[in-house]
């Protein structure tokens, strides 16, 4: 069964977020090992633009030490993808033999550089800018769907 892991920063404080996380893993564990890596997210008030390239790169430094296995960034300037290509995409990496994926989702000021650079693939949500709590949910849901997807099961559209 492929690992998939999940890597925010910060936590997710409002109770629907979580709640529907929690119910997307639930889900997903009929169709993989999946979990949730929760690192520090740092915060400062009004932060100039260099405090934010620090801020990145140690919460970067947190979610390299997170990664496993192929990587997938979830950020803006990434590939646009339909849930149908998602789904291919999970698909042809366990068929490849890929035994993990690490999907990440950035803070309030994005990914690092570094760790983008690392990834082995960048996809975007969409160009409109959203919560990066309400991303996990996005990324939880978009998850299940694939599987959903690739065993053919019917999932509301």
């Amino acid at each position: 069964m492929i690992k998939i892991r999940l890597i925010a920063v910060g936590k997710v404080k409002e109770k629907y977020f979580r709640e529907a996380v929690e119910e997307y893993s639930v889900r997903l564990s009929r169709f993989c090992d999946f979990s949730i890596v929760e690192v520090k997210e740092e915060n400062y008030d009004k932060p100039t633009p260099s405090l934010v390239n620090k801020i990145m790169a140690e919460e970067g430094e947190r979610i390299k030490k997170a990664i496993k296995g192929y990587t997938v960034v979830f950020t803006p300037e990434g590939k646009k993808c339909d849930s149908e290509g998602f789904a291919e995409k999970i698909k042809k990496l366990t068929d490849d033999g890929v035994g993990e994926i690490s999907f990440v989702i950035g803070g309030s000021y994005g990914i690092d550089r570094e760790i983008k650079r690392q990834a082995n693939e960048s996809l975007s949500f969409s160009d409109m800018t959203f919560p990066h709590t309400l991303a996990r949910v996005m990324a939880t849901e978009q998850l299940y769907r694939a599987f959903m997807i690739i065993t053919g099961a019917v999932y509301n559209k």
